[in-house]
């Protein structure tokens, strides 16, 4: 009996566990208000994407093995003066599908601050070959924002991390 209530009381919290797929959406507003400033009123002359591989399941041991990692998108606007909108965070699977969309209407990211999005270890829908875009603008010339994904993950005692960093896929001025 005793053993039994044991059991019953770790496992209590996993009744209350929320599946990564149905967990709530990321509110970037929310989450980084303090790195957000508002919209500028000028036009944005300059715009740019990136494509940032990311890494939710890696296979190991020749195949036979499969690992699940984490995965952390950072956005980080390099300019010292000037606001970034960030237009789009979207994520794809393997497969090139759209898993999720993390804005509704574009952000404006203050100077030197940077936004984030956490994929968590269960949410195994990007697979091996996930994928975020990331679409950018700018009011004039800007320093290239920086984008890159953290994925830490681990299998027994053995722990791993590595960065994935977003290549552009292209940068526009609006002449």
């Amino acid at each position: 009996m005793r053993n039994g209530l044991f059991a019953a009381m770790l496992l209590a919290p996993l009744a209350f566990a929320v599946p990564a797929a149905a967990q709530s959406k990321v509110n970037i507003e929310q989450n980084f208000a303090d790195s957000l400033t508002t919209m500028p009123k000028e036009d944005l002359a300059v715009s740019g994407g990136f494509y940032v591989p990311a890494y939710s399941s890696v296979a190991m041991s020749q195949g036979k093995l499969r690992v699940d990692f984490s995965v952390t998108l950072s956005v980080h606007n390099a300019s010292e003066t000037q606001p970034l909108v960030i237009k789009r965070i979207a994520y794809f699977d393997t497969a090139g599908k759209q898993v999720e969309s993390y804005l509704k209407t574009p952000v404006a990211l203050r100077p030197l601050a940077t936004v984030s999005i956490f994929v968590p270890t269960d949410d195994l829908r990007g697979g091996t070959g996930a994928n975020f875009l990331v679409d950018w603008a700018a009011t004039g010339e800007i320093a290239e924002p920086v984008v890159e994904a953290l994925m830490v993950g681990g299998i027994a005692n053995a722990h791993y991390a590595f960065i994935s960093q977003g290549r552009p896929t292209r940068t526009a001025t609006n002449k």
